[in-house]
């Protein structure tokens, strides 16, 4: 008998009227086999009886009839007026709970024995997102409270009135055109570089701009320079990759180009934060990127230019891009808007050189085709109507008066304990701690405390490890940051006096220091 669909295929009945059992029993058992069995979820609307009837080429009495029995055993719950409805507590809830769909403690991943190995080693480098939300002092996080979302809705409604029937296929993968010309103009004008519009590649973040590089440029085993420390993200997408990491030192200069030549005199790429290298907060300078460009030239290396928070400096005149300074077409610029914008959107870019545009187009397009076309209509407009200027100068006032009420709160609390110095940009700072204090312990209480931080030493890929405490305060409204620090205080009190810390940290963290 040839399965009749129900309401939009939602769930598929077999009913065979040369079956002994009527119609409406058949009926009756199947919708109840699909509640049961949580096909049907409660509170979903069940059509009515008239349209079943006509759907299923049935007498309204009969789907009238299946209806009656379910209500009466208590799968659905009848509104008047308003139709018929899955029970969201079923009658064998109430005697025996149902097994979850899935179990409680699966195996590990990474230990399945049908993924391949690169598949495990994914799965082991994954990527702690962290705190969702920003509770005190998650870093990497833009100020949510903060965000003109009434207007960005307001754009994305008009973004769809602009869209054309020839708009809604397949785009051009390396992404909207007018939104890659517009960023164009905005990094010649605001950082510098050589560009024009068919240089950039949009992608939906750093995490795939990273993957989308070592696709494109890495073979397995090349050799990469990585800032030490430096991001676990970027460390992750490229040992996926099957890169070999060369962890350089950092110093108050920036990336060390004379050690990483020691290293490895032949990296295939070079991975920089030079505006604000990430964690440590240096500004690269100008004596070490004209070294580190002449050293990319003479082995021929690739470098990679993360200008993450470029955006947000709060004093000084910022110095060039890397990229600006390039005359032999080897720097890649990478780009995001997850840090300017929100996370959530899911925007990145890059700029690479004219030799490379064609090959990372259709690389793109192998990847996902290209990016969704109405969030960058969105940020086309939102840019050209001078918004994200606006947005990034009230940003950079918002994220200066948090970062120093969050100074000022560390040296009032934990002045004798913590050193901490202003950073003239950026979302975050970096705390030292007293000598013997472990990091990874310390940032341990403090998450039993409430007050989410990342230890320094977890940045680094080998020994000696530098111990301190990245405190993110770009998403932490001022309140929070107060309360943020007295929780902290009892975290560093904690060793000394469990009782009590247990006690403030139940008490909202108010612990008189």
């Amino acid at each position: 008998m040839k399965k009749r669909p129900l309401f939009g295929s939602l769930v598929t009945v077999a009913l065979d009227a040369a079956q002994r059992e009527p119609l409406y029993q058949q009926l009756y058992e199947q919708l109840r086999g699909a509640i049961v069995s949580g096909r049907l979820s409660g509170g979903t609307r069940l059509p009515a009886s008239r349209v079943l009837a006509q759907e299923l080429k049935l007498s309204r009495n009969t789907v009238t009839a299946a209806y009656d029995l379910l209500s009466n055993e208590g799968y659905i719950l009848t509104r008047v007026g308003d139709g018929a409805y899955i029970a969201n507590i079923l009658p064998e809830d109430r005697l025996l709970p149902r097994q979850p769909v899935r179990p409680d403690n699966p195996p590990a991943m990474a230990s399945h024995p049908s993924l391949s190995a690169r598949g495990k080693l994914l799965t082991e480098l994954s990527v702690s997102t962290g705190p969702v939300q920003p509770v005190p002092f998650v870093e990497g996080l833009p100020a949510f409270d903060a965000f003109p979302l009434h207007a960005w809705a307001r754009l994305m409604v008009q973004g769809w009135r602009r869209v054309q029937p020839d708009m809604l296929g397949y785009a051009n993968p390396a992404g909207y055109e007018p939104l890659r010309e517009l960023i164009s103009q905005h990094l010649k004008a605001t950082r510098l570089l050589q560009c024009a519009g068919q240089d950039v590649i949009m992608t939906s973040g750093s995490q795939q701009s990273l993957d989308l590089l070592a696709r494109v440029l890495l073979d397995h085993g090349d050799a990469v320079w990585v800032e030490e420390p430096g991001y676990v993200g970027t460390h992750s997408a490229l040992i996926a990759a099957g890169a070999r990491l060369v962890p350089v030192p950092v110093d108050d200069q920036g990336l060390m180009v004379s050690a990483g030549e020691k290293l490895e005199p032949r990296p295939r790429l070079i991975f920089i934060t030079p505006s604000r290298q990430y964690p440590l907060g240096v500004t690269m300078s100008m004596e070490r990127r004209k070294a580190l460009l002449t050293f990319a030239e003479k082995s021929g290396a690739w470098i990679v230019e993360d200008d993450y928070d470029s955006e947000f400096r709060y004093h000084g005149t910022p110095l060039p891009a890397v990229q600006s300074l390039d005359r032999t077409g080897r720097v890649i610029y990478l780009g995001t808007f997850s840090k300017s914008l929100l996370p959530s959107f899911r925007l990145g870019f890059l700029v690479v050189p004219d030799s490379l545009a064609r090959a990372f187009g259709n690389a793109k397009s192998v990847i996902d085709r290209h990016p969704p076309l109405l969030e960058q209509m969105t940020l086309q407009a939102f840019m050209q109507s001078g918004q994200f200027a606006a947005h990034i100068r009230r940003m950079r006032q918002v994220y200066e008066e948090r970062q120093q009420i969050l100074i000022r709160e560390i040296e009032h609390r934990l002045g004798g304990f913590l050193r901490v110095a202003p950073a003239e940009s950026g979302m975050h700072l970096v705390a030292e701690l007293p000598e013997g204090v472990d990091d990874v312990s310390f940032c341990q209480t403090a998450k039993a405390c409430g007050v989410s931080v990342q230890p320094l030493s977890g940045y680094y890929t080998a020994e000696p490890r530098r111990n301190g405490l990245v405190l993110g305060f770009a998403a932490i409204p001022p309140k929070s940051i107060v309360k943020g620090v007295e929780r902290l205080a009892a975290a560093v009190y904690a060793p000394r006096a469990k009782a009590a810390a247990s006690a403030t940290c139940s008490e909202e963290g108010r612990m008189p220091v």
